[in-house]
């Protein structure tokens, strides 16, 4: 069994490390940690604040303190939220969103993955809402990671394919060599080891050109693997030295670990066979006969047991004391062998306890989230119900109120033509009426005159009749 690693970002956040086998260490000093704690301190502002504690909850790698420092930016965020300046809110967002996916990393290694999928993706939402495609593609490339951690190897591809589109269009090198690598692996994992190559050389070559020692590091120890995977020894032998001598340049403790793990499985492999060809090995240590081979098999996992003991990494532990049963066990040292092999028993049943521990906890967790979810979909169902019938009635309210409106605008319609009408046959009625008037106003002023005339004669005749 050999050790290959994994790559997930191109900032060192504590929850991007989700795979078992990634290795990574912390370059931190305690003065520049302690510089930061007294500016948080000092701050009064509390956008500088969540930048100071982005900072801390990098460089702190106390799992019971970094934390602490998460809820702090927490609440600091969401008091941000509060804020009526759009330009604050959005760093309330971004902080909120840092602050969620650290979470997501917290529960993930506390196994209950139903929480983590749901902090992932409030983190998701709020990257996307600010516009953050860098923190898109951060936390597509997390939840890949995640998925590879539960062997969902479908959706880890998935996910790892969409970071890396993400990463391809806004030209982030160092995250495109990550999502890479990480893509390497989820074939790897599938046994298709011409993609993982191809994957894992794209990702070196980048790492080459950005100057990547970490990352090259690892590109190099994964294609090792695959190349002895695929029984090619003296390749995957060339590719876990390259990776060991850049791991001891830049103090990798934990990758150096399985570099010299990985060493002595191809070197106990080497001393099983007879007929090894030449070539390609004259920068290694290397000669031909089982005790030689064992020898050195011997040396570089013993060293990688003692370092593996001292930065208190059980599997790793495991891993190394079974490799020196099976080396001591094919030299004959079987007394050697035995004792190698019960500290590999204690240290396995330890692991598998604590795993059972934490399945037994996540299997809980996730009947929790199974019945919390059934009431979800039951609520809302009424929800969708209440709300299809809130919606049929106001869908009636409106016809109703449509129809009384057209009836008003007929009703007014017809009271607008009657008036008129009735006004037209008023104002014919009025005009009969003058022409009338003025009929018998002329009769009279005919009469009135007729008269005069009668009156006149009389007069007349009066007169004639005196004389």
């Amino acid at each position: 069994m050999f050790i290959f690693s994994t790559m997930l970002s191109a900032k060192a956040h504590k929850y991007f490390f989700l795979l078992p086998l990634f290795y990574i260490s912390f370059f931190t000093q305690a003065q520049n940690i302690d510089s930061l704690v007294n500016a948080l301190n000092k701050s009064k502002n509390d956008t500088i604040k969540i930048n100071i504690l982005l900072s801390l909850i990098e460089n702190v790698s106390d799992d019971k303190v970094w934390p602490l420092y998460n809820d702090q930016m927490l609440q600091l965020s969401e008091k941000l939220l509060q804020d009526k300046n759009e330009s604050i809110i959005r760093k309330g967002k971004k902080g909120l969103a840092e602050a969620y996916n650290n979470l997501a990393f917290i529960y993930n290694n506390q196994g209950d993955i139903p929480k983590a999928l749901d902090y992932f993706g409030q983190s998701l939402k709020l990257q996307q809402e600010v516009g953050s495609q860098l923190g898109v593609a951060e936390l597509l490339g997390n939840m890949g990671a995640m998925y590879h951690n539960q062997n969902d190897m479908n959706k880890a591809l998935e996910y790892g394919l969409k970071s890396l589109e993400i990463r391809e269009k806004i030209g982030d090198k160092e995250g495109i060599a990550h999502s890479l690598n990480n893509i390497g692996s989820v074939y790897y994992k599938q046994n298709n080891m011409h993609k993982s190559l191809v994957y894992y050389g794209k990702s070196m070559k980048l790492q080459e050109e950005i100057g990547d020692k970490l990352g090259i590091a690892y590109s190099l120890n994964n294609i090792g693997g695959a190349y002895f995977h695929e029984g090619d020894i003296f390749k995957a032998l060339d590719y876990y030295i390259r990776s060991l001598k850049i791991r001891e340049e830049i103090d990798d403790k934990q990758g150096i670990v399985a570099s010299l793990h990985n060493i002595g499985v191809v070197y106990l492999d080497l001393s099983s066979k007879k007929d090894v060809p030449a070539g390609g090995l004259s920068h290694i240590k290397f000669k031909l006969g089982k005790a030689n081979n064992l020898k050195l098999a011997l040396g570089y996992t013993d060293s990688s047991l003692v370092l593996s003991k001292k930065l208190r990494l059980p599997e790793n532990t495991r891993n190394a004391e079974r490799l020196i049963s099976r080396i001591d066990s094919a030299g004959g040292n079987y007394a050697s062998a035995f004792q190698h092999y019960k500290q590999y028993i204690i240290y396995r049943d330890s692991i598998v306890n604590q795993e059972t521990h934490r399945a037994g906890i996540k299997n809980h967790l996730k009947y929790e989230f199974d019945k919390k979810e059934a009431i979800i979909k039951e609520q809302q169902e009424k929800e969708r119900a209440i709300a299809e019938e809130k919606s049929h009635f106001q869908q009636i309210i409106i016809i109703a109120v449509a129809l009384g409106f057209i009836i008003v605008i007929i009703f007014a319609a017809f009271v607008f033509r009657t008036l008129k009408t009735t006004r037209l046959q008023k104002t014919i009625i009025e005009e009969k009426q003058r022409e009338i008037l003025d009929s018998i106003h002329y009769a009279k002023k005919i009469q009135t005159a007729l008269m005069t005339n009668e009156n006149y004669i009389e007069k007349s005749l009066n007169k004639l009749s005196k004389k």
